[in-house]
Parts: C-alpha cells; sequence; structure tokens
C-alpha cells in the first residue's frame, strides 16, 4: 500500500520543482524504504531528505543578497520582538482561516454540519522538523513498522514537518477538509491553538502533555501522570502511609500538585512530602529532612550516653548493638513515591539507604516513567514498585523495531501502534465523523492497545495499568 508523504516544499519553497513528473519520480526511487520488501508501505528517512533540501538551499542562499538584522544594543528586546511577530503571525494565520471558512459560508457555531461527512482515510502527521528529532525519527520508524508489521492497506499517511508555529499551521490551514485526521503535533505549545480548527470538522490526536488542551475535536494521546497515581494509590492499602520525593521542576511539580486528590479516595495517606533543585545539589537535605534523619540521629546519641552510664551486661549489649546504627527509631511513612527518571533516579535512588531510608523496610515506588531498563539493575530499587504494563505485550514489537532500524526505540514510540490500529477501525467501519466522535467519546469503549487496553475519557487517553516490581534486571507483574 503506498503511503502519501508532504514534501519539504511549502517550508523551503520548492513547489514548482515538486510539480514535476521526473522530479516526483526521482524523490519516490530516491526515498523508497530499503528495509521492507517492494509493495510495503515506505517511508521517507529524515537524514537524507535533509541532505537533499539543503544542497538545494545552498544553491539558493548563495545567490540571494541577504540583510543580517540590526540587533541594536538591547539583543534581548529584539528577541522579544521577533517572538511576539511569530505569535502575531501564528494568530493572523488562524484568523485567515476562520475568515476563510466564513466566506464558504459556513455556520463557525454549528459543530454538526459535517455529521454525516466520512472520516478520511489519508491521514496527516504533523511533527517538528528542528526540535524533538530523536522523538519524530522513532514515532515516523513506529508508524512504518506498525504498518507493515499489521498488513494495513486502506490508510494513508502524509508526512508533514514543521519547524515554527507560522508553518505548522500553514499546514493545517491547507490541509484542513470535513473528516480529516491529524496525528501530532508534539509539543502542549505546538498544540494551543487546535480547537480553532473544530469547526472545520477534523479530529487531532496530539502528543501534547497538558491536559488543558483536550476539547472538542482535539484529543491527547500520551502517557499521563493520573493513570500511575490512579493506579498506585487503588493497590496501596490501609496500612500505607505514603512520603512524597519530588524534583523541583515540572514533572515534580505537577505530581506534587494531584497527588492529593488521588489520596483523598484512597485507603492510604500521604505524611510527608519533600523535593530537590533539578541540578540535586540540595538532594541530600532534602532525604534527611524527608527521613527526619538528624532528629532521629540525635535520638540516637541520646540512647547512646544513658547506656554508657549504666554497668550492667544488658545495657552494655544494647550499646554495643546500637553503636553499628547511623539512626534509630522508625519512620513515619512506609512507602516513597519517588517521582523523578533519567541520571537523577540513579544519583537520587542510593541516597536514600545512606541515610537510614532503607529499601527493606520502606517500599520504594515510582511511576510510569520508571519503564525502562537502565533502572531495572540499580541495587537500591530491587523490589521497588511502579505502574506500567508487562514488557511482554510489546517485547515483540521492540525487538523487531530493533532488527528493522538497528535502533533502541524510545518508550513512548509504542503511541504510534496503538493509534494505528484505532485508525485502522474507523476507517474498515467507514465510521462518519459523528459516529467516530460517539466512539471516542464513549469511556466505556476500550481499544486493545500494544500497552494495554486504552480509553478516552473527556478526551484523554486513559490506560488501564498493572502494578510491576523490579527483580533481577527486569519488571514482573506482581498485581
Amino acid at each position: 500500500m503506498p503511503l502519501l508523504f508532504s514534501s519539504f516544499s511549502e517550508c523551503f519553497g520548492f513547489s514548482h520543482m515538486i510539480k514535476s513528473t521526473f522530479w516526483r519520480v526521482s524523490m519516490a526511487l530516491l526515498l523508497r524504504s530499503l528495509r521492507f520488501p517492494m509493495g510495503v508501505a515506505t517511508m521517507y528517512k529524515l537524514l537524507v531528505k535533509f541532505l537533499l533540501y539543503i544542497s538545494f538551499f545552498f544553491i539558493i542562499y548563495s545567490c540571494t543578497p541577504r540583510i543580517i538584522p540590526y540587533e541594536g544594543i538591547f539583543p534581548e528586546e529584539r528577541k522579544e520582538e521577533r517572538k511576539k511577530d511569530k505569535v502575531e503571525k501564528k494568530d493572523k494565520i488562524v484568523e485567515e482561516v476562520k475568515v476563510d471558512i466564513d466566506k464558504s459560508n459556513l455556520d463557525l457555531n454549528d459543530k454538526d454540519q459535517y455529521n454525516n461527512d466520512r472520516i478520511i482515510s489519508e491521514i496527516e502527521i504533523i511533527l517538528p522538523s528542528n526540535d524533538n528529532l530523536i522523538i519524530t525519527e522513532h514515532f515516523v520508524n513506529s508508524l512504518e513498522l506498525s504498518i507493515y508489521k499489521e498488513n494495513i492497506n486502506n490508510l494513508s499517511f502524509n508526512i508533514n514537518t514543521y519547524s515554527n508555529s507560522e508553518q505548522l499551521y500553514e499546514i493545517i490551514s491547507n490541509k484542513v477538509r470535513p473528516g480529516k485526521i491529524f496525528i501530532g503535533p508534539l509539543t502542549s505549545s505546538d498544540s494551543n491553538d487546535l480547537n480553532n480548527f473544530c469547526s472545520s470538522g477534523v479530529i487531532f490526536f496530539s502528543f501534547a502533555s497538558d491536559r488543558r488542551l483536550a476539547s472538542d475535536c482535539v484529543y491527547l494521546i500520551n502517557f499521563f501522570p493520573e493513570d500511575d497515581l490512579y493506579t498506585l494509590f487503588n493497590y496501596f492499602d490501609s496500612n500505607a502511609r505514603i512520603a512524597l520525593l519530588y524534583p523541583e521542576n515540572h514533572y515534580g511539580h505537577y505530581v506534587n500538585k494531584i497527588i492529593d486528590d488521588f489520596a483523598v479516595n484512597s485507603k492510604a495517606i500521604i505524611v510527608n512530602k519533600s523535593s530537590y533543585f533539578e541540578d540535586i545539589s540540595n538532594a541530600r537535605d532534602a532525604i534527611k529532612q524527608l527521613g527526619k534523619y538528624e532528629i532521629r540521629r540525635q535520638e540516637l546519641e541520646r540512647q547512646k550516653k544513658i547506656l554508657q552510664n549504666k554497668n550492667d551486661d544488658i545495657s552494655k549489649k544494647a550499646l554495643k548493638k546500637i553503636e553499628k546504627f547511623e539512626t534509630i527509631g522508625t519512620l513515619d511513612f512506609t512507602h516513597i513515591i519517588i517521582a523523578d527518571y533519567n541520571i537523577r533516579l540513579l544519583k537520587i535512588a542510593p541516597l536514600l539507604p545512606f541515610y537510614d531510608i532503607d529499601p527493606n523496610k520502606v517500599q520504594f515506588v515510582g511511576t510510569g516513567v520508571w519503564d525502562d531498563e537502565a533502572f531495572f539493575d540499580e541495587p537500591s530499587l530491587q523490589k521497588a514498585i511502579f505502574p506500567g504494563v508487562s514488557i511482554e505485550k510489546r517485547k515483540n514489537f521492540i525487538e523487531e523495531y530493533i532488527k528493522a532500524y538497528n535502533l533502541k526505540p524510545i518508550r513512548t514510540f509504542t503511541i504510534m501502534y496503538d493509534l494505528v490500529g484505532l485508525l485502522n477501525y474507523i476507517i474498515e467501519n467507514q465510521l462518519t465523523l459523528e459516529s467516530t466522535f460517539v466512539l471516542l467519546n464513549n469511556s466505556n469503549v476500550s481499544f486493545a492497545g500494544i500497552d494495554g487496553k486504552f480509553s478516552f475519557e473527556n478526551n484523554l487517553a486513559k490506560r488501564d495499568l498493572d502494578i510491576l516490581q523490579i527483580k533481577d534486571g527486569k519488571a514482573v507483574l506482581i498485581n
């Protein structure tokens, strides 16, 4: 099944070249995937396209007079002016779309006018071409492999890339048609104004993490910490007393902000919280504070002095025993949630037992971001738990990805697989815009994904997760 690709012509101004039959045939031969047999869905490779177009860019650039903008003595003000110009250009594009729709005698307030339009099988992918290139590459690879693996033959995909918000909204405005589905954009900032296009009968599956952006025709398909905390607090029993340790960054602050809502409806209670700088420069102090290390150490010293003044055998034995301790007394929490990941987690986790928060006495707990083999060999994280889905469900897909691309995929690459399956169902059943909305908005309808079942609730992907435990370099299912 052929895949349709939007070229970079809109970004670089080569539309006159693309119209040439010779050019189209040459590009098709050049960009054809070498990883799959002829006749199988093929994708372009970002590096090849980049090198090809950059060569044209240098040719044109070398023959074009260059004007270097004057920054003046206040470069920061100039930077802010450029940023403001970009926002104004994007807003202008959105307004032009509204005007075009209005000129077509379409009622912007009538969201039901396209109800009977069928969903178009030609899907638009919109991903960044400069920022987050690794994510873009893995998502495109995952899309290609998903189509090949599932033998999808009734869908086609246009790959559109953008380097700024103006290009993004130009792409969308040029592709808008009733029944059209867009996959993307990638970030929350790029997804801010998508709902302005909803009146034209389109659907977006955005990868944005800001849940507030989910509305109308905008569905967010991502991994959200809400699903993690919901799973954890349903797992904790009435004896669980929870401490939270988190970094002072966007993710850490967000987990801290929402965790109380889940604790209120749980049998467990939160007894303590502590945070540390993102550069972990004050992590030791945060951990000491959380475990009341200084208080417990002072109590140990107090008891040592008492026993030292006694000469009976029992006191001498007790003194000999507690001299091995760093602190004394029990912690006021039974579980500690560490809301962090990457190299910081590998530095934070060993500090906990160093300051007498013993993983053999306190259950270490993570969130979904722990679902990475890089953490499974850390000694201090053995027996730790976190919410997720057993790797067995995606193991074959990961192996095929590595074999095809000689590259270990990022954890979120499975989102594309789940989306392809959902879209294939919609097209196979010839759903209209109305019936698609009914399907997606029914939270009781679950879709079987490679990361387990998922549904949409208030336009947000909601995943059914399990509790996994780290053991001997693996994460095993325990519930």
